[in-house]
């Protein structure tokens, strides 16, 4: 049974939190290697077209989401750029980051809200409780993301990170 994400909005920050049916170190690893992440990363009926990674501090995932599912209507075909570029890395305990909007060049978007997210992964007796915290930069940025839907896209995407861990262990 899988197992239910909680989300919050505390003013500027995002608090996502997920217990994962896998240990700790794998989690890690199929957030840090770009092969990994273009299996399940992105909301269903998305698939990663593009995966650049150079998972290092001072380095970044450039990435295309693009919507493969005809039955997402106007959703059909429109792809999704992001770029995170990696600020500290403790493998295999965190990961922090500055998530980005882009373009295909990586060319930060400024009309779209950045966020710095920290993910933390604890071990849970052989399962993993993951924690990402984002915080933006106004309470302002945080309403803008959740509004575009980011709880069902992000659910939807730990729900997919589920699945594929499952086929690893």
């Amino acid at each position: 049974m899988a197992s239910s994400m909680v989300c919050k909005a505390e003013g500027r920050e995002v608090i996502l939190e997920r217990v994962f049916n896998a240990p700790k170190e794998l989690v890690f690893k199929v957030f840090s290697d770009g092969e990994h992440l273009k299996q399940w990363w992105g909301p269903r009926g998305w698939e990663v077209t593009v995966s650049n990674m150079d998972f290092r501090p001072g380095g970044a995932w450039h990435y295309c989401m693009k919507c493969m599912d005809q039955s997402q209507g106007d959703f059909y075909g429109m792809e999704s750029w992001g770029k995170s570029v990696y600020q500290k890395i403790d493998e295999p305990d965190r990961i922090v980051y500055v998530d980005y909007f882009s373009d295909a060049e990586g060319n930060i978007s400024e009309d779209m809200p950045a966020s710095t997210i920290t993910m933390t992964f604890e071990d849970q007796g052989g399962q993993t409780l993951l924690i990402s915290r984002s915080v933006y930069e106004s309470e302002e940025a945080v309403r803008q993301v959740l509004d575009m839907g980011m709880e069902q896209g992000i659910t939807e995407t730990w729900d997919r990170l589920e699945e594929y861990l499952s086929s690893q262990v």
